[in-house]
């Protein structure tokens, strides 16, 4: 029976969902303030049932109840429990239930904490939220139910797929999800501004800390991905240009445009159908990216179906976010237009400017994505776009844009004077250039371009950033005082400084690695840059659900022993399929890298070693990315009763309303 509660559970969670959408909104229409407050207990009783439904379906994997088709295609007795309840995500059925799930977080969530929000505006926002969620919701239901039976039982599960059973999936999709579907957060404020008619600064400020919280979510996601791809895949790569990558990659992009944009039309009333267009564009690429995984159009190790029936039905969806959304857009941006006037060399040009240079950067991710599927679609042939392409010129772009986000900090407001500006960067811009150059012959005793530019620009951000953090602390003709910074300073910071810290780790990985492929077995040695590897033995494992042959590797720094590796070859018992598992010395500045291949004789196997200078530094900026972010979410200016722009509208409405 839990199966069927976790069914109607979500049909009576969608059932609220319409009426979410219905009711209010009939309310606004009416002038009813009563109906309008609807709103409130619909959002809440849409997040019970939808939540009652996830814990149904997680219980149904915890007691192994087989009769549910989705847990017996994803899970089996012998999966340890951590694994049976990360499984709920692990598929195609259970994941849409998962990404609903989340929509109706997103929207309790604005429907706990928007009480300073004028309601009316608020309730459009529910409605939208309540309307997307209805949409895949329907989808779920009618070609992708999780809750669908299996007759006969059978007496086991197909398991897992073995490169799912890893902490990574109890982590890494959650999070994913929350930042893509957090992006429609923003999307129904955008939409319910354009239905009010208030593209106001109050609009801006009470989006932009939903805009920061999906941002943080997807940042996590991105990077638990790139740490969870490095360990388990077995060859050390950090980022693939896999589609599903990119899918993610292209909503960040857009969002971080987002956020930034915000924060002009907040403080200076400008950028308004900028703002909003970003809006409608981050949320459409969270959906193209849902598409590209759910449809099986493109070739990925991520993709979970290839059923046309239900890419046609995401397509459609898509299609009508956009088309909609744009259609009210097209309608409202006429009146929409923004006083505000700044001159060239000011804060709002260098924003503007990286704003379309993060645009860009996006539109070339999405057509290196989706050139490879219109080719083979008109019957031109398949093509694979990879790395290349993308290091020709998704790098370049970037490289451009770390330049304008050190001179963004520090520049003024509508106006900056030339002289200012030369004397605060002048030196940053020396001192970067001289690491930059340097860098290489210090690392390797050859010049190296790409290194070069890397290494500039991750010091140009640090320097730039930290003359913007002394002329927040330290004013004219005053003290130092760190009181004078704000949260959304601080949080501005730590950012850009975790960007810094992720190009430094890019930068070195990817030219300074070292890899070697040998033959190894007992009482062989190996060396790689300046370590020795020595191959003691092999044992044998057995593990829950699986049998290995484990590698004992002692790596050796001249004739100091470092540590042992512990490298293996799964067997796993019901898919019958052969993982490796890395054994991996991690370390602030170097990770050395063991992975099993192929048994090569009855005692030696093909082993690769690899040395990674900084990898983990990717991980380390993607913290302070993170951290960063919260402490601008979390500024005091986003947790005022009411914004103040908003208090004279509401005022208006009420006066109308009683005349």
């Amino acid at each position: 029976m839990i199966p069927e509660l976790g069914h109607f559970s979500l049909i009576i969670g969608v059932a609220f969902a319409f009426l979410l959408v219905f009711v209010p909104l009939i309310g606004v229409a009416r002038k009813d303030q009563y109906l309008v407050r609807y709103a409130w207990p619909l959002t809440y009783g849409m997040f019970f049932f939808i939540a009652l439904s996830v814990v149904s379906l997680g219980y149904s994997f915890a007691v192994d109840d087989f009769s549910v088709a989705y847990v017996a295609h994803h899970s089996n007795s012998q999966l340890p429990i951590f694994f049976k309840i990360a499984a709920v995500w692990g598929g195609h059925e259970g994941s849409l239930l998962f990404w609903v799930f989340a929509l109706s977080t997103w929207a309790a969530a604005v429907a706990l904490f928007s009480k300073g929000l004028e309601e009316v505006f608020t309730a459009r926002v529910l409605a939208v939220l309540a309307l997307i969620l209805i949409g895949f919701s329907l989808f779920m239901l009618l070609t992708s139910s999780p809750f669908e039976r299996l007759f006969p039982m059978p007496a086991e599960g197909r398991d897992l797929n073995p490169m799912l059973q890893d902490v990574g999936l109890i982590f890494h999709p959650p999070m994913l999800y929350l930042g893509y579907v957090g992006f429609s957060v923003s999307f129904a404020f955008a939409i319910a501004a354009l239905m009010s008619g208030h593209l106001d600064s109050a609009w801006a400020r009470w989006s932009r800390p939903w805009t920061l919280a999906a941002w943080i979510f997807l940042t996590g996601g991105i990077a638990l991905g790139s740490w969870w791809a490095y360990y388990e895949l077995g060859w050390g790569g950090w980022w693939f240009w896999d589609p599903v990558e990119n899918a993610s990659f292209m909503p960040w992009l857009v969002g971080t445009a987002l956020m930034h944009s915000l924060i002009v039309t907040e403080k200076r009333g400008a950028f308004r159908n900028w703002t909003v267009l970003l809006s409608i564009f981050a949320f459409s690429l969270s959906l193209l990216g849902t598409f590209i995984v759910r449809s099986g159009v493109l070739t990925s190790v991520h993709s979970f179906a290839a059923d046309p029936s239900r890419g046609m039905f995401i397509l459609l969806l898509l299609g009508l976010a956009i088309g909609g959304s744009l259609t009210l857009f097209a309608f409202r941006a006429s009146e929409m237009s923004s006083p505000a006037r700044f001159e060239l060399k000011s804060k709002e040009t260098m924003l503007l400017v990286c704003n379309v240079l993060l645009t860009v950067a996006a539109g070339t991710v999405l057509l290196g994505t989706l050139y490879p599927l219109l080719i083979d679609a008109l019957g031109m042939g398949k093509i694979s776009v990879g790395p290349p392409y993308f290091n020709a010129v998704f790098v370049p772009i970037v490289l451009v844009l770390f330049g304008f986000m050190g001179v963004g900090p520090i520049i003024r407001w509508k106006k900056s004077k030339a002289g200012e500006l030369k004397r605060q960067l002048l030196v940053p811009a020396l001192v970067s250039a001289a690491i930059g150059i340097v860098t290489p012959f210090i690392v390797d005793g050859a010049f190296n371009a790409w290194v070069a530019c890397g290494i500039a620009a991750a010091s140009w951000i640090v320097l730039a950033t930290a003359r913007a953090a002394y002329n927040i602390v330290k004013p004219k003709d005053g003290d130092v005082s760190m009181a004078r910074m704000g949260r959304s300073e601080l949080g501005m910071i730590l950012a850009h400084l975790g960007i810094a810290v992720s190009v430094i780790g890019a930068t070195m990985v990817s030219n300074y690695s070292v890899e070697k492929s040998v033959r190894m077995g007992p009482g062989v040695s190996q060396e790689l840059a300046g370590y020795t590897f020595k191959y003691l033995e092999t044992k044998n494992v057995v593990g829950p659900n699986y049998t290995a042959q484990q590698g004992q590797i002692e790596i050796y720094k001249g004739d100091k022993l470092l540590t042992l590796l512990k490298p293996d070859r799964r067997q796993y018992n019901v898919r019958t399929m052969d993982m490796t598992e890395a054994g991996i010395d991690w370390g602030l500045f170097r990770d050395l890298y063991v992975t099993m291949g192929d048994p090569i004789s009855s005692t030696e196997f093909a082993v690769r070693l690899n040395y990674k200078p900084f990898v983990r530094w990717l991980w380390f900026g993607a913290i302070f990315m993170m951290v960063g972010g919260f402490f601008a979410a979390s500024d005091k200016r986003y947790r005022s009763k009411v914004a103040a722009t908003v208090k004279p509208q509401a005022e208006k409405a009420k006066l109308a309303t009683a005349q």
